[in-house]
């Protein structure tokens, strides 16, 4: 897959979660997370009124952080395309 079809399979698999309606389980969630930090490249650091939540995202962000932007991307689609596939 060159660039530019993993560029557009990565927003076609945003928007489709995006899309859902119906709720994700926190795991998924936490990765799909991760994966868009590093994907999109935005190095803000996770902040929030729960420290609880903030710490499971600096955990999910740490888990990945040797990943590249485009192999974010391709487990984020990965991630998407496997709960869409086996979870609805």
């Amino acid at each position: 897959m060159n660039s530019e079809e993993l560029d557009k399979a990565f927003e076609e698999a945003v928007t489709a979660i995006n899309s859902h309606e119906q709720p994700f389980p926190a795991d998924f969630l936490l990765r799909l997370y991760a994966y868009y930090k590093v994907a999109t490249k935005n190095k803000e650091l996770p902040s929030g009124s729960k420290p609880l939540i903030t710490a499971f995202k600096t955990n999910a962000l740490f888990q990945i952080k040797n990943m590249t932007a485009d192999e974010a991307k391709m487990k984020y689609i990965e991630a998407v395309n496997h709960y869409l596939l086996y979870r609805k």
